[in-house]
C-alpha cells in the first residue's frame, strides 16, 4: 500500500502572505500619514501545531518586538494551561482525566464559557460540530499522520473500534452545572451526573481549574474526551485581539494561525487589507480575495488541509460526528468571516459538514459570512459575502 502524506498550512501562509497587503511596508520601512510614522515588522514561528506569522504595525521596532514576543507566549501558555489534551498541564486534559467521576471538574471561567458556546454550537448545527469527538480524534489521528509524526503504515480504524469510540461521544451528554453565587457547592440538576453519583457530586470539594474554581462544575461520563482543536485557533484569536486592544503602541497588525487569520486597525497608507482564500485544487494559489477594512476574523476549514491519502483514498481531517469517519461532502473548502473570532474556526468545520445551504443559515444565525468552494469549482457564498469577495479572474 503506498502511501502520502499531506499539510497545506505552508502553503496558506503563502497566501496570506501574498494576498493579504500585509508586506506593503516591509520589514523596518516606515510610512507616515496623518502625521504619523508607522513601521511594520513581520514575525513568524510555529504554535498550537501550525505556523503563526504576524505582520505587527508600530512606532518602532522595540514595541513591535515586545508584542510579537507577548504573543506567542499568550499561544503557549493557551496550549500548555488551557486547551490542550495532550499535555497534562492543562485544564482541558485534566477535565478528560476527570471523565466518569461523581464529583465533575471545576471549571475556569474562560473554559466554562467556551464549552458553552461550543454546546449552543452542537445544538444550532444539528451535531454537525461536536467538541466531545475525542475519542474518535484519536483513534483516527490523523494530525500524525499528515506531518508524518507516524512512521507506520496507516489503515483505518476497525469498524468495531470506531463504534466503541463513538459511542463514548455526544455534547448532550456532557454537563455544565452552574454554582449560584454564595453557594458553597455546585448546584445539581437532576440529569447533571448518572445515577448514585449525586451525593458524591454535592459533597465534593472542588476541583480547580486555571482560573476561578467553582463557577462552573463540568460532568463527563465514562469515556468520553473533550478536544477543542476545532475551536481553538478561534479561541486564541479572541485572546489575540483583547492582547491588541491593550497594546496602544500597536495601531493595527494581521496574524495569521495557520487557517485562521485576525486583522486590526488600519493600514498606514488608507488601504484596505486583503486576505487571500486557499484554492482547494491547487494550494500555492486562491479563489479571491477578501477586502477587509479594520477588524475582522477570518477561518477557512478544507479537506486539503491535513490528510492522508491510502489506496487512492483520501482520509481527511473533518470528521462527521454522526458517523466518526471523515466528512462526505460536495464542499471542498469553506471560509467564514466574521467579527467574532470565538466560533469562527468551529463554524467553518460545522458549515463544510453541513453543506451550503445549512451552512449560510448557520452563519447566519451566528451573524457570520460564509464562502464556500464546491467539488466541481464552483463558488457558493451568502449575500453578504459578496460585498467583501472578489474572484481570482483566470477561474472565471
Amino acid at each position: 500500500m503506498k502511501l502520502f502524506f499531506r499539510t497545506a498550512i505552508c502553503c496558506i501562509i503563502m497566501t496570506v502572505i501574498l494576498c493579504c497587503g500585509c508586506g506593503d511596508a516591509g520589514p523596518g520601512e516606515r510610512t507616515d500619514r496623518a502625521g504619523q510614522n508607522t513601521a511594520s515588522w513581520q514575525y513568524m514561528d510555529t504554535a498550537m501545531g501550525t505556523v503563526v506569522q504576524q505582520t505587527i504595525y508600530a512606532k518602532d521596532q522595540e514595541t513591535a518586538e515586545d508584542f510579537s514576543r507577548q504573543a506567542f507566549d499568550l499561544l503557549s501558555r493557551l496550549e500548555s494551561e488551557e486547551i490542550s489534551w495532550r499535555l497534562d498541564t492543562s485544564e482541558v486534559y485534566r477535565a478528560n482525566v476527570s471523565a466518569g467521576s461523581g464529583e465533575g471538574f471545576g471549571l475556569s471561567e474562560d473554559l466554562s464559557g467556551l464549552l458553552e458556546a461550543c454546546k449552543e454550537l452542537w445544538e444550532r448545527s444539528d451535531g454537525a460540530f461536536d467538541a466531545t469527538l475525542g475519542a474518535v480524534t484519536r483513534l483516527w489521528n490523523i494530525d500524525s499522520w499528515a506531518v508524518e509524526e507516524d512512521t507506520e503504515e496507516f489503515a483505518p480504524p476497525a469498524e468495531g473500534e470506531l463504534e466503541r469510540a463513538l459511542s463514548t461521544c455526544g455534547s448532550q451528554r456532557m454537563r455544565l452545572v452552574w454554582e449560584e453565587p454564595g453557594e458553597s457547592g455546585p448546584k445539581l440538576g437532576t440529569d447533571s451526573v448518572t445515577e448514585g453519583d449525586s451525593a458524591a457530586a454535592a459533597s465534593a470539594s472542588l476541583q480547580e481549574g486555571n482560573g476561578q474554581a467553582g463557577r462552573c462544575r463540568l460532568y463527563l461520563p465514562e469515556g468520553m474526551q473533550l478536544d477543542l482543536g476545532a475551536v481553538g485557533k478561534g479561541f486564541a484569536m479572541e485572546r489575540l485581539l483583547g492582547l491588541l486592544e491593550d497594546s496602544s503602541d500597536v495601531t493595527a497588525a494581521v496574524i495569521s494561525l495557520g487557517g485562521s487569520i485576525l486583522t486590526y486597525g488600519s493600514k498606514p497608507d488608507g488601504g484596505p487589507w486583503r486576505v487571500g482564500i486557499v484554492d482547494p485544487f491547487d494550494t500555492s494559489g486562491s479563489v479571491g480575495t477578501l477586502t477587509l477594512e479594520g477588524q475582522w476574523c477570518v477561518s477557512t476549514s478544507g479537506d486539503y488541509e491535513r490528510y492522508v491519502e491510502a489506496d487512492g483514498v483520501r482520509y481527511h481531517h473533518i470528521l462527521d460526528p454522526k458517523t466518526g469517519m471523515p466528512a462526505v461532502s460536495d464542499v471542498r473548502g469553506v471560509t467564514i468571516l466574521m467579527k467574532d473570532g470565538l466560533l469562527s474556526d468551529g463554524l467553518s468545520t460545522a458549515c463544510y459538514i453541513l453543506g451550503p445551504e445549512k451552512g449560510m443559515d448557520l452563519a447566519g444565525q451566528y451573524g457570520a459570512e460564509a464562502l464556500f468552494v464546491m467539488a466541481d469549482g464552483r463558488i457558493e457564498m451568502s449575500e453578504g459575502m459578496e460585498v467583501y469577495f472578489t474572484e481570482n479572474e483566470n477561474r472565471r
